[in-house]
């Protein structure tokens, strides 16, 4: 008896030890973010407003300057990304738009583990619907007409620089609301072959305007891959190697992506591949991007990159999609770009 009153002793102190950890842990990180919400001298003018996905000629993103504001998405001027910002009061981890529609991922931390989900959005920043997501956040777009959203997340791992990571990726057809949880259930022709392994991972999906096609990375056998795929069809077929994250220009031309620069390292640079030539022009940007870039226009791309000093934070450059000129600051203290 006694040994069993020794061995639930021991257990319920175990227990409230991690309790007392788990709280701690969260309070640490509550406490970070209380910091990070407090505005700071020499930050750009934040100030809340009515913000729409019909606008014209605006810009939206995630803001990620400190202050009240951080990580609701905001919006400035296409034409005067320096302007002040107006944000809403929808704060996501990632955003993509189009066409009056919407998506924002979400991530909220808690004791024993975070809690992840996707918001379908109407063109007044509204939730039409709520899905669970089954791990943290990481790329999310929706095609040019609003028909279909996509979002990938990881199941294990945190980044994909990791050795060990997976990802999954579900499209959402916004008319019906019917949700494919997962493209690894689509069928894959390689090199021409059809072809089935259980390593295999997709993320980083770009539509097409015809409402049926996009591209996407396929990742199996420590092998990445431009995959073009077709909703209806429910298959894809690669095209070329080592292309991550890509995102299909306005014309539909051509495909920005980054590309590993040194093999099982993460180093990424961002070139734009022609699909009707294949080939590769690598762009001015020379820091490593691990971002999936957006096109402001057919002529110029946008992208993320940490902010030089402060963890956490991140700046949006432009550059040339032609591999010309040089990269410049858009936004400081902001990520996930959304032209309207």
């Amino acid at each position: 008896m006694t040994s069993l009153r020794s061995r639930l002793l021991i257990l319920v102190t175990g227990v409230l030890l991690l309790a007392g950890l788990g709280t701690g842990v969260v309070l640490h990180a509550a406490d970070r973010a209380e910091q990070a919400n407090k505005p700071q001298a020499g930050g750009p003018a934040v100030s809340t407003g009515r913000l729409t996905l019909d606008q014209k000629s605006r810009l939206t993103f995630v803001n990620a300057a400190a202050g009240p504001h951080r990580t609701a998405v905001a919006s400035v001027p296409s034409t005067d990304p320096g302007a002040g910002r107006t944000a809403s009061d929808l704060k996501c981890a990632r955003f993509y738009a189009a066409a009056g529609t919407g998506v924002c991922l979400q991530s909220v931390p808690g004791v024993l583990k975070q809690s992840n989900r996707a918001l379908l959005l109407d063109a007044d920043l509204r939730t039409v619907h709520t899905y669970a997501l089954a791990g943290t956040p990481s790329r999310a777009r929706v095609s040019p007409s609003g028909r279909f959203a996509a979002w990938t997340v990881f199941v294990s791992g945190e980044s994909y620089a990791s050795a060990f990571f997976s990802t999954r990726t579900s499209i959402l057809d916004t008319r019906t609301m019917r949700l494919i949880p997962s493209l690894e259930t689509f069928s894959i022709v390689l090199d021409g072959k059809p072809y089935r392994a259980s390593d295999v991972n997709f993320w980083g999906v770009t539509f097409a305007s015809d409402d049926d096609t996009f591209y996407a990375t396929l990742n199996t056998a420590n092998k990445t891959y431009l995959v073009r795929g077709s909703v209806s069809e429910r298959k894809v077929t690669t095209l070329v190697e080592n292309v991550e994250c890509p995102s299909l220009s306005p014309d539909g031309t051509r495909v920005a992506f980054k590309k590993r620069v040194l093999s099982r390292t993460a180093l990424w640079h961002e070139y734009v591949l022609d699909l009707k030539t294949l080939k590769e022009t690598a762009l001015a940007e020379r820091h490593s991007v691990d971002d999936q870039a957006t096109w402001l226009d057919n002529d110029t791309l946008a992208y993320a990159l940490p902010t030089e000093g402060k963890v956490g934070s991140s700046d949006l450059w432009s550059v040339p999609a032609n591999g010309k000129g040089s990269p410049r600051l858009l936004i400081a203290g902001a990520s996930s770009p959304a032209p309207l």
